[in-house]
């Protein structure tokens, strides 16, 4: 939602600020000219001025006038309205610099709140180091970081306060079948259904373990229950065609 709304409020700054040159095609602000060109022009003009007025080719009352004229037109200039059309490279520029900027932040957002977690609940564990519910936080979060081996230390610090902490069991089978350390994952997974035999987590894991190393059968009881169990759980759905698949090979 943070990200969405930033997108969002981004997006509509970059109308805001491109609109009144796209739509009503405000004039583009330019380089004021360079006021010594006209001063160097001006004096020219008054050193031949001079020069007719010492020639006598000149009447005294137009030598008045454009001596006048000259003199005003270089030294008491009135402010240009030196503008030009907004050109479309800075648009297209600007519009680039607005899609990099979302993307960019499409891209580092969702990460800022979740460092911001791991470094509050690291301080909150090395705080707590005997708090389970602290740790098991902890170590969820450096699963999701992909800190595996952050993780697997945290659950085992854990199961060393409480061997029987199903969510740490499961969290460390997790990421063994993650690893394709499936053999050990299934000592994980049975130590959690011994416990509770109709755990939806743990017979999906078991089945997937089993399934990956190709024990067909297996894979086909412990997922039989899990169905049964699990009907609503987020996995169903995915397991179904391996379900459909396994059976296939064993002939059912």
């Amino acid at each position: 939602m943070t990200i969405a709304l930033f997108l969002v409020f981004l997006a509509l700054g970059a109308i805001a600020v491109l609109s009144p040159y796209r739509v009503r095609r405000l004039p583009w602000p330019t380089d004021p000219p360079d006021a010594r060109d006209d001063v160097a022009r001006a004096v020219s003009s008054l050193r031949d001025l001079e020069f007719a007025r010492a020639a006598g080719t000149i009447a005294p009352a137009d030598y008045a006038r454009l001596r006048g004229t000259l003199e005003s037109g270089a030294f008491n200039r009135a402010p240009a309205d030196a503008r030009a059309p907004a050109p479309v490279r800075t648009l297209l520029i600007a519009a680039l610099i607005a899609s990099v900027a979302a993307a960019v932040a499409t891209v580092t957002l969702p990460r800022v709140p979740s460092l911001l977690v791991v470094v509050h609940g690291e301080a909150r564990a090395k705080a707590s180091p005997r708090d389970i519910p602290t740790q098991l936080a902890i170590a969820d979060e450096y699963a999701q970081e992909g800190r595996a081996r952050d993780a697997i230390a945290t659950y085992q610090a854990v199961l060393a306060l409480d061997k029987d902490s199903v969510a740490a069991l499961d969290g460390l089978a997790l990421i063994l079948v993650q690893s394709n350390e499936n053999d050990g994952a299934l000592v994980a997974l049975d130590r959690v259904l011994a416990l509770r035999p109709r755990d939806p987590d743990a017979l999906f894991l078991k089945g997937l373990a089993l399934y990956k190393k190709q024990d067909w059968k297996g894979a086909v009881d412990v997922w039989t229950i899990y169905l049964d169990v699990g009907e609503f759980h987020p996995a169903a759905d995915m397991v179904r065609p391996l379900y459909a698949d396994a059976r296939s090979r064993i002939g059912r």
